[in-house]
């Protein structure tokens, strides 16, 4: 059995997703010592202005602390400014009406904890899409693993990643922009619906020829 090491992501991105894909169980990681300026508690959508960056606020913990123990900050209104950044990018493509009752709620809900807010959201995304990855949490940190894709997945970083491979598909202001790869997941989610799943299976191809070997 082929086993993935991922970190907690909000609305993690296409590469992310291909590795639920692509193996047959995946374990997240909850014991490492939180790293800053990563998927773990933000994510990219393609806007009308191009890439736009939403980041969960979190609690600055004093010295080290493990994901699993990483707060969500009320501070601010981020919940409002992301539904609206939510709504004003995809409004428009062909599969918000369809899904926005099954997303909006996390928007009015408060969790205490990032990691229980993070796989409440992928559980939800990947029930949409019709994926159903065996994932389970770490119960301890382990420095080397196979398949670590813990911190390769990560934003402001070149993709070196044989495994991933984007496929374009349909995006609201691709006439604009162009397409924008690797964005959140529900960039593909909205914009493709239903076959987002083959989008995925497409991107992450050498992905599940690498787990089966």
């Amino acid at each position: 059995m082929s086993t993935v090491y991922l970190s907690t992501a909000y609305l993690a991105p296409v590469q992310y997703y291909c590795k639920l894909c692509a193996f047959d169980s995946v374990v997240v990681e909850a014991y490492e010592n939180y790293p800053k300026q990563t998927y773990r508690n933000r994510c990219l959508i393609a806007s009308a202005n191009g890439i736009q960056l939403l980041s969960v606020p979190v609690e600055k913990p004093s010295g080290k602390c493990p994901t699993k123990d990483i707060r969500i900050s009320e501070h601010g209104h981020w919940r409002h400014q992301h539904w609206q950044a939510l709504v004003s990018a995809y409004g428009a493509s062909p599969f918000f009406e369809y899904y926005r009752d099954d997303l909006a709620p996390f928007y009015r809900r408060k969790y205490v904890f990032l990691l229980d807010f993070n796989e409440a959201l992928r559980e939800t995304v990947c029930a949409l899409l019709d994926i159903r990855p065996a994932v389970r949490h770490s119960t301890h940190y382990e420095a080397s693993v196979p398949h670590d894709f813990r911190e390769i997945i990560r934003p402001g970083r070149p993709v070196r990643d044989d495994t991933f491979h984007p496929c374009p598909y349909h995006q609201v202001f691709a006439a604009r922009h162009g397409f924008l790869p690797n964005m959140s997941i529900v960039d593909l989610l909205f914009n493709m619906g239903p076959e987002g799943e083959g989008v995925l299976l497409d991107s992450g191809f050498k992905a599940r020829d690498s787990a089966e070997r």
